[in-house]
């Protein structure tokens, strides 16, 4: 295999390929990026048996052929080389050399045929989505996904698209993020797409990205951005029952500026560490929200304009927890419902159904 190209559109190729590219596979393939020359195309593969990433770029070929190269020294290879442009020669041992101006690298590569076959994801109706709605979506949910496999299915971002909208939800056990959208849609569908994965297709998207395409197979599914295609596997469990999750009504409710809310928590977080914890004590009343916490490193109190309506509250909640949930939404005020002490907080736009956040309250002492 021999080939010539651009220099730094290779590297580029190869940074977000290697995304997908395990750093201690027990499967060495799997720490490479699989190379294959053909016409005057270049494609780049890499694989961790969870999220595949796949591109194209332009190339002279001079020898068609594939390899598997090392992810991690062809990218710091790239990076730091200088000129134009490089070329690479590999030979029947999967021996490579790299020319990039002055320098000059040879290194191993492995045999193509070591590399796992990657997941067919067989074609359905495509999806096409707009990539500022799926941004904004994914942005606001993916912060409440599970990080734990205690229950692997809510690592996930559920996704549902029914009657002409399309709903985002993650749950993590402590918090619940939904975020719904009307959308043109073919058909409906259900499935659970790895909250990682979704990070990845928002890092893979350029400045002048305009929209994403997806297809979902049995197992798979496959997202098409900015030139680069994203294989995942999908998550199948008993996701919770979310519409069962949040409370009807609300005994209180308060409208706050969004902005001076997340001001006042965090100003009460400095009191707070990973080893020092304490929930905040938050009481709504017709003079506004007051907030409240005592930790072994001392006690702090803050203040906030509200608007509230319903019952008096006091309540207790994580301010790691609530400040999350405020900083996803997108708007200068926000509603604040509860029914009582137990009750899981909502967070709400002013108006319609865009957003809803829930967090739940953490029991606080008396007084």
């Amino acid at each position: 295999m021999k080939f010539s190209c651009n220099r730094v559109q290779l590297s580029e190729a190869v940074t977000n390929v290697q995304r997908a590219v395990s750093s201690k596979a027990a499967i060495p393939a799997l720490e490479g990026i699989f190379i294959t020359a053909k016409g005057d195309q270049l494609t780049l593969v890499g694989y961790d048996l969870d999220i595949a990433i796949e591109t194209t770029i332009d190339s002279f070929i001079t020898e068609e052929g594939r390899a598997i190269l090392n992810a991690r020294l062809l990218g710091d290879i790239l990076r730091k080389a200088e000129g134009e442009h490089v070329n690479i020669e590999v030979d029947q041992k999967f021996g490579a050399k790299i020319y990039a101006e002055s320098s000059h690298f040879e290194i191993m590569g492995i045999d193509p045929n070591e590399f796992p076959e990657l997941p067919d994801v067989s074609k359905t109706q495509n999806i096409t989505i707009d990539y500022k709605l799926l941004q904004s979506m994914v942005s606001q949910t993916i912060f409440a996904a599970a990080t734990t496999e205690l229950k692997p299915v809510h690592t996930g971002i559920l996704f549902e698209i029914e009657g002409g909208v399309i709903r985002l939800v993650a749950v993590d056990g402590y918090r619940l993020a939904i975020r719904t959208e009307a959308i043109d849609a073919p058909e409906d569908m259900r499935f659970i797409i790895p909250a990682k994965a979704m990070g990845e297709i928002l890092k893979l998207a350029g400045e002048d990205t305009k929209e994403v395409s997806f297809q979902i197979g049995k197992r798979h599914a496959r997202f098409n951005v900015a030139g680069f295609s994203l294989i995942s596997r999908l998550l199948y469990g008993d996701f919770l029952d979310y519409k069962a999750a949040v409370p009807k009504g609300a005994a209180t409710s308060a409208v706050v500026n969004t902005r001076a809310l997340i001001a006042s928590i965090d100003r009460l977080s400095l009191i707070i560490t990973d080893r020092i914890k304490s929930p905040v004590r938050m009481d709504v009343r017709d003079d506004g929200i007051n907030l409240k916490c005592v930790t072994a490193l001392g006690r702090a109190e803050d203040a906030v304009a509200c608007e509230k309506s319903g019952d008096d509250l006091t309540i207790g909640f994580n301010n790691r927890y609530m400040l999350d949930a405020l900083r996803a939404t997108d708007t200068d005020q926000v509603r604040i419902e509860c029914n009582g002490a137990v009750s899981p907080i909502k967070i709400l736009p002013m108006e319609g159904d865009s957003f809803l956040f829930l967090v739940l309250p953490v029991r606080i002492a008396n007084g």
